[in-house]
């Protein structure tokens, strides 16, 4: 049975829903930029004051950790319940950059249009474990105990990759067991249907270079004679994708069932055309027999994130020696990235256009991609959770993109329930200018935090042993 106050901690979380997003709108004061080291003070800044903040809530041994070389982190936990679960609540407090963005407000500004709160953020993923602080004032409120216990850890790096997270999960074990996680920088896939995220597309980035000369040479002397390297770095490019410019490569059976059920996300075209940013007069790409969720889910993908090919202003009439590109492949959910690459190679390879040398460099640290199978009694809670806030329980959805730390929480907790929820939307925007968070998301979850704590802590198979 959960606990008997919980109606009473979700009507006081409504109420201060306002204060909540005030709480959340002073964090989103701090430029909290990962990726510029000028910016390494205001995430130590914030990390600070969210620390305060969290021992002035109630949580004990609130502190901001440290390893070496890394960007701080923040630890909490309240553990006042003996024989109830432990829950452990991730989220990161840093921010994409906003430079050279084209935002209506000021993006460090949490600002109210509609039914939607406007600033880099909001909903990646500040607002995603803000609403988790919401719920535990509201218990501690009302109740003056939670009904489980709950640590929370808030990384700095995510948006650079999390390099340091598992040098965290080795140098603070104590601040990561539990028996429950809720990683909370996920998508729900409309304001009204709530999403539990169950798999990842990984990432897997590759240089292409195409060389045939020792230096430039006119092209009107040795036009139609010498291979072109700008002109097979195009041909090349073109050989990995359809007629529709989707990834020919490396595409995956999914279950029929699956298929079935993904032609209910709510991924229709006013929605792909308003979220997708599509100008008037582009359509989006065909289905062919798929559903929008699994090409944006399941199935592989690329992009070409940058070439060396001239720029406007640097024309010159000559064949240049070398030209590159530099590609992005989207790796599907139980694919790993060797198996895309070798497709990719074969493709490449084989008899390159016009005979030029052809060198394939990979780049970075790749991105695994992650698929999961929720059960247990864990997600049984959290659906009851959710259809108490939501009037439904969760959907389960995937995500186009790749998350660093989600694949580390599957590889070294694998074996406990892992919730990922968050309060984004397809019109959300993370990463780009106008970032938002829609109020109606965030309120429901606050509401679904309140009853899963509630939840979980009823489930007595779920309590630590030992």
């Amino acid at each position: 049975m959960a606990h008997p106050k919980t109606d009473a901690v979700a009507a006081r979380a409504a109420s201060q829903l306002e204060a909540t997003l005030a709480r959340l709108g002073e964090y989103l004061r701090f430029p909290a930029i990962s990726s510029d080291p000028a910016h390494a003070g205001d995430v130590r800044a914030l990390a600070e004051r969210i620390a305060k903040d969290l021992d002035a809530l109630g949580f004990a041994n609130a502190r901001v950790l440290e390893v070496a070389g890394a960007l701080p982190a923040v630890a909490a936990e309240w553990m006042k319940a003996p024989g109830k679960p432990t829950i452990v609540v991730y989220g990161h407090l840093d921010l994409q950059p906003v430079k050279n963005e084209p935002w209506d407000t000021d993006p460090h500004t949490l600002v109210k249009k509609g039914d939607r709160v406007y600033a880099r953020g909001s909903a990646d993923d500040m607002g995603g474990w803000v609403s988790h602080l919401g719920a535990i004032a509201a218990w501690l409120d009302v109740a003056g105990e939670l009904p489980c216990n709950i640590k929370l850890f808030i990384e700095g790096e995510e948006e650079i990759g999390s390099p340091n997270l598992e040098a965290y999960m080795d140098a603070f074990p104590d601040a990561f067991a539990a028996d429950v996680m809720i990683l909370t920088d996920c998508e729900n896939p409309s304001p009204t249907l709530p999403g539990l995220t169950v798999s990842l597309r990984g990432l897997l980035e590759l240089e292409i270079t195409c060389e045939s000369l020792k230096s430039d040479v006119h092209s009107g002397l040795w036009g139609n004679l010498l291979p072109d390297p700008s002109i097979a770095l195009m041909m090349l490019v073109s050989r990995l994708v359809d007629a529709d410019g989707r990834l020919a490569l490396g595409r995956q059976e999914v279950p029929a069932a699956w298929r079935e059920d993904a032609w209910n996300v709510p991924l229709t075209d006013d929605v792909i055309r308003s979220a997708g940013r599509l100008i008037d007069g582009v359509d989006r790409l065909p289905d062919h027999g798929k559903p929008p969720a699994e090409w944006i889910w399941r199935q592989p993908a690329v992009t070409v994130l940058s070439t060396s090919l001239p720029q406007p202003g640097h024309e010159k009439n000559a064949i240049r020696t070398k030209a590159s590109a530099v590609l992005s492949f989207r790796v599907a959910p139980g694919q790993t990235g060797d198996e895309l690459y070798a497709l990719v190679e074969k493709v490449l390879t084989t008899s390159p256009p016009g005979g030029v040398k052809l060198t394939i460099t990979r780049r970075g640290k790749p991105g695994h991609s992650w698929l999961y199978t929720p059960k247990g009694p864990a997600f049984e809670a959290a659906d009851r959770a959710y259809e108490r806030a939501w009037g439904r329980g969760l959907l389960q959805i995937g995500v186009g993109g790749t998350i660093p730390f989600v694949a580390l929480f599957g590889r070294r907790f694998g074996d406990l329930p892992l919730i990922l929820n968050g309060v984004m939307d397809p019109e959300t925007g993370a990463h780009g200018p106008n970032e938002s968070m829609h109020l109606g998301v965030f309120e429901k979850a606050i509401l679904a935090n309140v009853h899963l704590y509630a939840e979980l802590g009823a489930v007595e198979s779920l309590a630590k042993k030992g």
